[in-house]
């Protein structure tokens, strides 16, 4: 199959599929991590009439609730990207995200309807969860099937660098709000950025509406008129069937990745403020600066993946991460400011970026394109529901667990992810000079590579 990359109009539809991947992801993830800072500054005052600190455990029990949704958007939006196209559900997955976002705005406070408003937020959780499951298989997937082959990690990576981008976006539109009075924060602050979701959502629509569909998926409709006379399966239920193998190596390889970024987002920042007596706008402001520097680094890490392997660099990662992850904790706590951007930067543009850089293409690669969007969203967002979901809620429990300061218990647990995600990784065969099947009939009678 002719690649794009060596098409004049082919790669001005690659950087317009790049560019329009990475913004709607931004715009996806503006929304899901404003959610994140919110839940730990916000919410558990607003919507939780109950002690503090059960109320900041209540606030990230609803944190992963909307990654339990995830894994339900995966098998929805992953079954229609493999049947009628990518570009088609991330419309609707733009949509869907946005007008979520945008209604938790305009909740009342549990003081105004009591039980109903924690409900509410709930409810516009799972929609946003559903929404992502079937955003970054597909954002990923419309920039690494536009891109040639030695360049699939970079251009994969793009949509990972949505997600700092995201978080940018959501800390800078916060910030200003999270320095007023503290009633007038509560009040009425918060909700501006959550209403800003409808510019954003609209920006997004309009560059996502200017790229064609992906090479792959029009070569597998292509072989699939061919073998119009041949009953077509289910994706997800030849996911399960004949790539189990594959499926579980992605969820347990990026266990580790998936930790971090929901525990530097939302507990690492609560305990530098509530342990590390860092104010809550220092925390914010420096956590804005590491996602700038993240944004880069995830790229830098996939185009290196590119040229000597995925699984090298995952390794790296993971290993750095036992190394560091004390070390870090140590740093949120020294009162300094350099002290708790140092501590942000390792975990994120280092440890995270490192592991994630290469990951979207390392899950992309396991799968055929007739089921490659049902493949990567499942396994990714299984993943991300066992670990992203449910860390900062487990390192809570954790450190409530001892004296509430001691961050050993929280340390060990991701050391245990790291060591899973590393024993996966060592078990998947190298991927990244693989040429990619169309169709799974194309790898009938050989054992898909984990």
């Amino acid at each position: 199959m002719t690649q794009p990359a060596d098409l004049p109009q082919a790669a001005v539809m690659r950087r317009r599929a790049m560019w329009s991947s990475y913004l709607g992801s931004a715009v996806e993830y503006y929304d899901f991590l404003l959610y994140g800072i919110a839940a730990t500054l916000v919410f558990p005052k607003v919507f939780f009439a109950l002690d503090p600190k059960v109320a900041t455990l209540a606030s990230f029990a609803t944190l992963a609730v909307g990654y339990v949704a995830r894994p339900l958007g995966a098998v929805f939006f992953g079954h229609y990207g493999d049947r009628i196209g990518r570009k088609k559900m991330l419309m609707i997955t733009l949509y869907l995200m946005g007008v979520s976002s945008f209604l938790m705005g305009l909740l009342p406070s549990y003081e105004m309807i009591g039980i109903a408003a924690p409900l509410a937020l709930i409810a516009l959780r799972l929609v946003q969860g559903f929404a992502v499951g079937g955003e970054w298989a597909g954002a990923t997937l419309l920039s690494m099937e536009h891109a040639g082959k030695k360049s699939r990690g970079f251009a994969a990576s793009i949509v990972g660098s949505g997600a700092p981008s995201g978080a940018v976006m959501a800390t800078l539109a916060l910030m200003p709000f999270a320095a007023m009075a503290q009633d007038q924060f509560l009040t009425w602050g918060w909700r501006i950025p959550f209403l800003l979701s409808a510019v954003l959502v609209v920006l997004a629509a309009w560059l996502r509406s200017s790229v064609e569909e992906t090479p792959d998926f029009l070569a597998m409709q292509e072989a699939r008129k061919q073998q119009a006379q041949q009953k077509q399966e289910i994706p997800l239920l030849v996911v399960l069937r004949r790539y189990p193998g594959p499926l579980l190596n992605g969820v347990l390889g990026s266990l580790a990745c998936l930790a971090m970024t929901t525990l530097t987002a939302t507990f690492m920042v609560n305990y530098a403020i509530n342990v590390g007596g860092h104010a809550q706008s220092t925390a914010l402001g420096l956590l804005t600066v590491v996602n700038v520097i993240h944004i880069f680094a995830i790229p830098a890490f996939a185009i290196l993946s590119d040229r000597i392997g995925r699984k090298p660099v995952m390794l790296a990662g993971a290993v750095t991460g036992m190394v560091l992850i004390f070390p870090i904790f140590h740093l949120l706590t020294m009162g300094s400011a350099w002290a708790l951007l140092l501590g942000l930067a390792l975990a994120n543009p280092v440890i995270h970026a490192m592991m994630g850089g290469p990951l979207s293409a390392w899950l992309g690669e396991k799968f055929a394109a007739d089921i490659r969007y049902s493949g990567m969203a499942v396994t990714f967002q299984v993943g991300s529901t066992i670990s992203a979901g449910f860390a900062p809620l487990v390192a809570t429990w954790l450190l409530m667990r001892g004296s509430g300061t001691d961050p050993t218990n929280v340390g060990v647990f991701f050391i245990a992810l790291c060591v899973i995600s590393i024993l996966a990784i060592l078990l998947a065969p190298e991927s990244f000079r693989k040429t990619l099947a169309v169709t799974t009939t194309q790898t009938d009678g050989e054992r898909p590579a984990a």
